[in-house]
């Protein structure tokens, strides 16, 4: 998305859907209609306070005292021209008034606040197939990042309208600004917060919090609810008038409040609204924000009007309609101009009939298939204690804050626990809306929902985890395309740890579809027309302007858990030059790991690696000349990195040397090549133990890198008996310093790596550190408490009250001298031939001879 494109994103006053000043990225700011938000001017507010309350009587009491007659001040001063609605967008009740001002006056045309491009679109809304919330989606064809959208629920007032009018034979027509020269804005100036006019029109406010505050509420959102959602009336004008005349004040007092380009949006209205009229009179009902009301009337020139759309800049634009979730609707998804509570709004407006009783129905229902003791006692007493506070506090009708306290009461027991899921699941939602077939895509959306369809992956409004087993054709199939899908940045899916096995034949992923993957896919677009070709392009393109050795190596593993076999050449060759070029042993220890995951991941998805295998080698060797030297003479953090980089590729080795059962059942693919690649296999082994030993040995090296290196050792039995407790002695030396004598030890029993265990079961080990402890110098213990602590810190509660219990009792020995002391019911060594008797039962299960 361009800069501007960015800063425009959120600077609407009010819930226009045609609000210009839109457009969003498609990660996280989808829109921002709504009656703005902004700073409020509490003097000037003041000026226009007589008329602000005086509209807000009127909404109150349902009618206004009005000489004019009934919908005078929706049509005009005059009482006649055409009838003109100011909503506010996603409100029920403004929905319901809009229905019902349409049903009276019977227009012949519609038009609505969105973009006119959209026009082409209106008839797909009568597809039985499109079921909201779902929005319009524009975005620029040479830059789809750059992309706006209009939602729409079911209490939306303009859905209401798009159905009332294609239900009745009317015409529908989209009048604010183009999304042409909306997604094409890159005057900074527009939308300056900083600007100001000759009615200080520079700060921008929120008109229904402004609306709230004369009246007396410090809740915008429960000012509305008790004037406009909870409230009735016979006359089906009076709504608007009293919005329009309360927005009249604001107008006068505020200017455009804030928002200079609604001054280019509204001359654009109004020439649209003058052309509608030409072809049909006054029969004509205009469906737009509150706020652009007064601008609408306003008596201005044609010319005017034309003159402030001169010279605005257009870029061409492709529009369709998209599915839109109840969660996006929510200000606190990161919805800039939504509401808090669509789930609570939508049904205020599908349940008209006792909504307080429906709608605790609903949360007892919920709440029993979560396993709550909710029964029909709860409901009845939670609807009179939502009935009761409505009463105290004044109430036309109880609202969403008396049912939240009465169900937290009575039936969540007080608690905020149960009363989050309520909130989540029904105040929110996880509605999914859907369009019919037949609204334009791009073909890479196409080609995907063809594949969500064959692999019966279906997109959900709601978090899920997905478990895969990738010995499963349409699992495997499904991993590919998550997979790709990521490698082109759209981000429905993400792995997660499995609960379950963690071999490599199993796969974890957490989704959620939200309505800017629909964005993303466009973005991607521009790669391919399928999955696989434009994940494929992206990835030898990413190939070729790689900067450094870590980021290829992702690469050519993103490429094999994607099975992008076509990319994989480019990505490999990049690899191999990137590699031989970076002599830096650090990129080279941070990059092996990666490779030795991507050569495992080949083994279960039948990909070849051989061409993979020779470069993870090549890095091995390096790896194994180079760290040594590299080790010596690091700070405290370097050598905290550095000890990361070796774990890393002590477990990279230890992949790249596993024999794995061949199709014939024998280790490395068969019998020719079990010598060949056992020897290849024992050889890497061996030598990344011999730099492992070097490292435990150089006293140039960090206590950290030292004690890891004999722990890895140790590990791998490639110690003799007592060899660690003598190289742990050396270093526990009264000649060590204390500081690195404890980061030796956070380096051999520290982290999660089970060092706390190897404590309990080897009391030479404990005894030493005892001691060492016992005699650290007072004036330096303070300086290695801090290490110490953290070290013991991660060990599990269990682990520590133990070698709590083996202290206190004290160790029968130190220093590894005598006969080994050992914890009750465990041998001093271990029982070889009680080891063995587990080989048939693992031969059993592994399918493969099994040796000692």
């Amino acid at each position: 998305m361009t800069p501007a494109a960015a800063r425009d994103a959120g600077r609407a006053p009010d819930a226009g859907h045609g609000d210009t000043d839109r457009a969003s990225d498609a990660g996280t700011r989808a829109d921002t209609h709504g009656l703005g938000v902004g700073a409020r001017d509490a003097d000037r507010a003041s000026d226009a306070g007589a008329g602000i309350r005086e509209a807000d009587r009127a909404s109150d009491g349902g009618t206004r005292a009005d000489t004019r007659g009934p919908g005078a001040g929706a049509r005009s001063e005059a009482g006649c021209g055409p009838l003109v609605l100011g909503v506010r967008h996603h409100g029920p009740g403004s929905a319901r008034a809009v229905r019902a001002a349409l049903e009276a006056g019977r227009p012949k045309a519609v038009l609505i606040e969105g973009p006119p491009e959209a026009d082409a679109l209106v008839a797909l809304a009568a597809d039985e197939e499109m079921r909201p919330p779902v929005a319009l989606l524009a975005h620029a064809v040479d830059d789809p990042g750059r992309a706006a959208f209009w939602p729409m629920a079911e209490f939306s007032p303009e859905w209401v309208a798009i159905r009332w009018a294609l239900t009745h034979g009317a015409q529908v027509r989209f009048i604010d600004l183009p999304a042409a020269h909306t997604l094409a804005a890159t005057d900074p100036t527009w939308g300056d917060e900083d600007e100001t006019d000759g009615h200080g029109g520079g700060l921008r406010i929120d008109p229904v919090a402004e609306l709230a505050t004369t009246a007396g509420y410090d809740d915008a959102e429960r000012w509305w609810e008790d004037v406009v959602e909870l409230r009735g009336g016979d006359d089906p004008f009076a709504p608007f008038d009293a919005l329009a005349e309360a927005m009249g004040a604001l107008r006068e007092a505020y200017g455009h409040g804030g928002h200079p380009r609604d001054v280019v949006r509204e001359a654009y209205m109004r020439i649209q609204l003058r052309a509608a009229q030409k072809e049909f009179g006054d029969d004509v009902a205009v469906v737009c924000g509150a706020w652009h009301v007064p601008a609408l009337r306003r008596k201005t020139g044609v010319t005017a009007d034309r003159a402030l759309l001169k010279g605005l800049p257009k870029v061409k634009t492709e529009l369709t309609w998209v599915p839109w979730t109840h969660r996006r609707l929510a200000r606190r998804s990161g919805y800039g101009a939504g509401i808090d509570a669509p789930g609570w709004y939508g049904h205020l407006f599908t349940v008209p009939d006792r909504p307080v009783e429906r709608w605790m129905t609903k949360v007892a229902g919920l709440l029993r298939d979560e396993d709550f003791a909710v029964s029909s006692a709860h409901v009845i007493e939670a609807v009179r204690l939502a009935d009761t506070l409505a009463v105290m506090r004044g109430r036309p009708l109880a609202g969403l804050g008396e049912t939240t306290d009465a169900v937290r009461a009575v039936m969540c027991d007080g608690s905020d626990i149960p009363l989050d899921l309520v909130r989540d699941r029904l105040v929110v939602g996880d509605v999914l809306g859907t369009v019919p077939a037949a609204a334009p895509a791009v073909p890479l959306q196409r080609d995907l929902e063809r594949l969500q369809r064959r692999l019966r992956l279906k997109p959900e409004a709601h978090e899920r985890e997905l478990e895969l087993d990738l010995r499963k054709d349409n699992d495997a199939a499904r991993s590919r395309l998550l997979h790709r899908l990521r490698l082109l940045g759209v981000a429905w899916g993400a792995p997660v740890a499995g609960r379950g096995s963690t071999g490599t034949f199993r796969e974890s992923w957490r989704l959620r579809w939200e309505p800017e993957l629909h964005v993303q896919v466009a973005e991607a677009g521009v790669w391919g027309t399928t999955v696989e070709a434009a994940a494929t392009a992206k990835a030898e393109a990413r190939a070729g302007a790689a900067g450094d050795l870590v980021g290829i190596t992702a690469l050519a593993e993103q490429c094999l858990l994607a099975g992008l076999t076509e990319a994989l050449p480019a990505v490999l060759h990049a690899l191999a030059d990137r590699a031989a070029l970076d002599s830096d042993v650090a990129h080279l220890a941070q990059a092996l790991p990666a490779l030795a995951r991507s050569l495992r991941y080949g083994d279960v998805r039948a990909t070849d690696t051989a061409a993979l295998g020779e470069v993870a080698a090549g890095l091995a060797e390096r790896i194994c000349v180079g760290l040594p030297p590299a080790c010596t003479g690091l700070d405290t953090d370097a050598a905290a990195e550095m000890r990361e980089r070796v774990d890393g590729v002590h477990a990279a080795v230890a992949l790249l040397t596993t024999r794995r059962p061949g199709p014939d059942g024998h280790p490395d693919g068969g019998p020719a090549a079990t010598s060949t690649g056992a020897a290849a296999h024992d050889g890497l082994r061996d030598r990344w133990a011999g730099v492992l030993r070097k490292l435990a040995g150089r006293e140039r090296v960090p206590g950290v890198l030292r004690g890891r290196a004999v722990r890895l050792l140790l590990d791998e039995g490639r110690l003799e008996d007592g060899e660690a407790a003598r190289l742990m002695g050396l270093a526990l030396s009264p000649g060590t310093a204390p500081a690195d004598a404890a980061a030796w030890i956070e380096g051999f029993v520290g982290g999660a790596s089970g060092g706390g265990l190897l404590l309990v079961h080897d009391e030479r080990l404990l005894a030493l550190v005892d001691a060492w402890l016992a005699g650290v110098p007072a004036d330096a213990f303070t300086d290695v408490l801090p290490l110490l602590r953290r070290t013991f810190a991660a060990y599990e509660p269990g682990v520590r009250r133990t070698l709590g219990e083996l202290v206190a009792r004290g160790p029968a020995t130190a220093g590894g001298a005598g006969p080994a002391v050992t914890t009750p019911g465990f041998a001093a060594a271990l029982d070889e031939e009680r080891a063995d008797g587990v080989l048939p039962l693992l031969q059993l299960i592994l399918g493969t001879e099994v040796t000692a």
